[in-house]
């Protein structure tokens, strides 16, 4: 089978992904060339869509066959050990006298791990070559710039969320001449909170990608160092790389660690949000093209200053995914496991106030259900509704816990009525 007639065919397909036949054909002639694994993604894509298929079962067939594990022999027995032939005493072989010696009598190539791994575990300590330990949080550190390929398409619901994106920021952004008529800038920050798993972090990277600018996520490690004045200097080398990507999207993820009520904190962590604020408001550069992402979990604990108009001034509630948006999903981590005869509709319907968490968490359950059967039978077989369904029973909605918190939030702590969403939410739930 011709590589390049495969390689053709799977343009196609990605040029025109709800075409199931041309999916098919694909995944016949991936089976046909050996390559099991992959025909085993597009069968799953369309054994989704259409549970029926008997030519994407036949194909799943064909391919798990070819890829499953050899069966355990009968009566549970296990293959002998292979036999080693301990070597003379005293024989050593010659490779022997090149290497260094290790402790328990096993030989490590010390060179070799350090040339494979040095990449990704720095030294924590002084090297014995004299070279300075690289320091974290260093000034002239890099941070991690990205380029995300996922847009708001991508993201199921939430549709007051891209509403508020799209009038705060991505809206001005592809209208410059409507922009400068009406004095909008391009500078402002963002609140999301929320139930945690709920796709805060998917969501600012759909944005990113939306406007196609560079993504930066920081987290409170990123920030934090013992050295007095180097958490600040962090700070502000992050705000300086954002500034210098612009447009850029800045996600500061669990806010209310890094910019926590100053009075609750100690001195030196209030330095840390002093400097946040600093940064926000674009003292020593400017912020145009700048947009703050912010996430937290517990906005009843961010410094009120931080959410005054000009830095984190429009706050957004996200919610579990509604009935749409888990069928989505739940068809997403689906899509390259397989699968027969599930009804995403039924389980959409069953897994009500599930985060995008949990539900990944589930699909990963009903995978775990038919992975041990399909151990314990010697036979491979597909994830199944009842799989999907009896994982929908054990993994139970993580969400409920955070209710129960922001209900007291929301029913005594509301003077201002920043949390007004969260009140409705919760009535229409019913929870008091």
């Amino acid at each position: 089978m011709s590589d390049a007639l495969i390689n053709s065919l799977a343009a196609a397909v990605e040029a025109r992904p709800d075409d199931l036949t041309l999916r098919l054909h694909l995944a016949e002639m991936l089976v046909a060339a050996g390559r099991g694994p992959e025909a085993i993604g597009h069968a799953a894509q369309i054994l989704a869509r259409e549970p029926g298929n008997t030519g994407a079962q036949q194909v799943m067939a064909r391919a798990l066959g070819e890829t499953a594990p050899p069966a355990p022999p009968a009566g549970g027995e296990q293959a002998p050990p292979t036999a080693t032939v301990a070597p003379e005493a005293g024989a050593q072989p010659p490779e022997a006298a090149t290497e260094r010696p290790a402790t328990g009598g096993s030989k490590i190539d010390w060179a070799a791990m350090e040339e494979q791994f040095g990449d990704v575990v720095p030294p924590r300590f002084a090297r014995a070559d004299g070279e300075p330990d690289p320091v974290r949080g260093h000034a002239d550190r890099a941070f991690d710039v990205e380029r995300s390929v996922v847009t708001l398409a991508d993201v199921g619901g939430m549709a007051e969320v891209k509403k508020r994106l799209e009038v705060s920021f991505l809206g001005p952004l592809r209208n410059p001449k409507l922009r400068s008529l009406f004095g909008k800038s391009l500078r402002g920050g963002l609140l999301l909170y929320g139930p945690p798993g709920c796709g805060k972090t998917f969501l600012a990277r759909a944005v990113a990608g939306e406007m196609g600018a560079a993504f930066i996520s920081l987290s409170i490690t990123d920030v934090l160092n013992m050295w007095i004045g180097s958490s600040e200097r962090n700070l502000h080398d992050l705000f300086e790389s954002a500034r210098g990507h612009a447009p850029c999207v800045l996600f500061l993820d669990e806010i209310d660690a890094l910019g926590h009520k100053r009075s609750q904190l100690q001195s030196s962590m209030r330095t840390v949000v002093n400097q946040l604020l600093t940064e926000l408001d674009g003292v020593d550069g400017g912020n145009d093209g700048v947009f703050v992402l912010a996430a937290t979990n517990a906005p009843w604990d961010v410094d009120a200053a931080l959410r005054r108009p000009g830095r984190l001034d429009r706050t957004v509630l996200v919610l579990p995914p509604d009935r749409p948006a888990r069928e989505a999903i739940l068809e997403y981590h689906l899509r390259d496991r397989p699968v027969v005869g599930i009804d995403l509709a039924a389980v959409a319907a069953a897994t009500e106030h599930y985060s995008g968490a949990d539900l990944a968490h589930l699909c990963e359950t009903a995978a775990e259900y038919a992975m041990r059967d399909s151990i314990a039978t010697g036979e491979v077989r597909m994830i199944s509704q009842a799989d999907m369904l009896g994982a929908a029973r054990e993994v139970r909605p993580s969400t409920d816990a955070w209710f129960a918190t922001a209900r007291n939030v929301a029913m005594f702590a509301n003077e201002s009525g920043e949390y007004d969403d969260l009140a409705a939410y919760l009535k229409k739930r019913k929870i008091r």
